[in-house]
């Protein structure tokens, strides 16, 4: 095709556009070329839904521009990235467990067959509750021996007492009678005291975490019948290492992730450890915190996050976008006056989660190149995406 009025090629651009079958034709001089690069931008910015089609059509144009005038400035499409300044936080995570310390058994201090047993596991008591009842039987055994027994006593010390009122009989018989009737008198208290301790209640208030001793088994004295844990308050514990003990202080807030339960909470520290374990170098770190509801398990897992390090209002940026020269310098590409590609070489700090600190280099009124970054070099004019 030598030769085809521009208004013919305008006219097959608009069919395109249309949904008609009509292909795509270039003109053939350049400046009939670049009246149609115009156009097609024109009808980019209300054509929307055509958008990667009148793309394709705009490479195709300016490639042909190119070519047929080597003088044509080449540009590559960019985006940019303001430079500004933020606060900046890193997060280091641990894994700890919830425990709780308050936990305590019912015993009883007599040893007996356990004849009522008033809870199972699972069970909530209150402090002071009745657990179990202990048959006592040997005791009152016991005690109707000893009534045997003081009944002579009483009666021997008291004619010893007569005898020696009348300084009849020596003073070690008298002694003897004495001694003999007192000991069993301490004796009757000792059973009669045991006797009050029949019934074995909670010490405190919770839950019934195990069954030791069940009903019709003998409970020996000082043995576990129950254990009955208290969870209503409990504490996340964790084991730090030491790299972090300049970081973490008593009373800072951390944040705390029960993945099991997809829940959080931020609390602050509570208590932290006084000892490096020599075993593993870390140091015991604690928060407690209320369980009123009873979701959170002893033992449950639980990941913290420490902030490890702080810094305020500084230029922070998308590890992504830095380079390094072939002397190991870092940069990234700017855009310079003129919308020119600049290099700008940088010097970094404390980096989290993909961001990191420039220290030197760049200050907040710069644009960075974010995409196209890698692909242009010092000196290319660019043209900066909308």
């Amino acid at each position: 095709m030598k030769y085809i009025p521009f208004i013919l090629f305008i006219s097959l651009f608009f069919i395109a556009c249309g949904g008609g079958e009509t292909e795509f034709a270039i003109p053939e001089t350049i400046e009939e070329k670049r009246a149609l690069l115009k156009t097609i931008k024109a009808e980019k910015k209300t054509h929307t839904d055509e958008v990667s089609r009148l793309d394709s059509q705009l490479d195709e144009l300016k490639a042909a521009i190119e070519d047929q005038d080597p003088m044509v400035i080449k540009t590559t499409l960019i985006t940019t990235i303001p430079v500004k300044k933020s606060d900046f936080e890193r997060f280091t995570q641990v894994q700890g467990t919830v425990q709780t310390d308050d936990i305590a058994s019912a015993v009883s201090e007599v040893g007996g067959r356990i004849t009522r047993l008033t809870v199972k596991e699972g069970s909530f008591v209150k402090k002071g509750q009745l657990i179990a009842a202990i048959d006592l039987e040997g005791l009152d055994k016991q005690v109707a021996e000893l009534q045997t027994a003081m009944g002579l006593a009483v009666e021997v010390f008291e004619r010893q007492k007569r005898l020696w009122d009348q300084n009849i009989g020596s003073e070690i018989q008298y002694l003897q009678a004495k001694n003999n009737k007192e000991r069993l008198e301490k004796s009757m208290e000792t059973i009669n005291f045991q006797k009050t301790k029949a019934n074995v209640y909670a010490p405190i208030s919770g839950s019934v975490e195990m069954v030791m001793t069940k009903q019709g088994e003998v409970a020996g004295p000082g043995v576990p019948i129950v254990q009955i844990l208290n969870t209503s308050k409990v504490n996340v514990v964790a084991e730090v290492p030491e790299t972090l003990l300049k970081a973490v202080k008593r009373g800072q807030k951390i944040r705390i992730e029960f993945p099991a339960l997809d829940k959080e909470v931020t609390i602050p520290i509570t208590q932290i450890g006084r000892t490096i374990n020599p075993a593993n170098r870390t140091f015991k770190v604690e928060a407690a915190i209320n369980n009123s509801k009873g979701e959170l398990k002893p033992n449950l897992l639980a990941i913290i996050h420490l902030n490890d390090f702080s810094a305020k209002d500084v230029i922070t940026i998308d590890q992504n976008i830095i380079q390094s020269g072939v002397g190991g310098e870092k940069y990234v590409m700017t855009v310079g006056e003129g919308n020119v590609a600049k290099k700008t070489f940088i010097k970094t700090g404390e980096s989290a989660d993909g961001q990191v600190i420039v220290t030197e280099g760049l200050t907040a009124d710069v644009l960075l190149i974010g995409k196209g970054a890698r692909s242009v070099a010092e000196g290319d004019v660019l043209e900066i995406e909308k």
